[in-house]
């Protein structure tokens, strides 16, 4: 993912907690924060020790920033988001990951326009 789309700093993720609302399913929470500086959306991370252990935890990390890389020209402006993976994740595969995120991101009305479906 580059740069530009990445939420990196502690207080950018204590912002978006303490400022966003947040959206859930069985696999994530979604905490979403309105930025008050122009530019694109950029997108946060967290995977916990209770995922599993950290091959697994960046396996989880890998697909969730490959799915969201695709979808950032469709996502809302000025947002700054953050995604919390739950335990059920570790087992998931990458449609499953990208489904799951699909939904998540259309509950928390990420989405300007609709990403394009994969061709299969």
């Amino acid at each position: 993912m580059q740069r530009v789309y990445r939420l990196k700093r502690r207080n950018d993720f204590r912002r978006v907690f303490r400022a966003g609302r947040s959206v859930a399913n069985r696999q994530f929470v979604v905490y979403v924060a309105k930025r008050s500086e122009s530019g694109p959306a950029r997108l946060g991370i967290s995977v916990s020790r209770k995922v599993g252990n950290a091959v697994v935890r960046n396996r989880v990390k890998r697909l969730i920033k490959e799915v969201s890389r695709h979808w950032m020209e469709h996502i809302k402006s000025q947002a700054d988001i953050v995604v919390i993976a739950r335990n059920p994740v570790a087992n998931m595969s990458y449609d499953q990951v990208k489904s799951s995120l699909r939904h998540v991101f259309r509950r928390a009305r990420l989405f300007v326009s609709e990403p394009p479906q994969d061709k299969k």
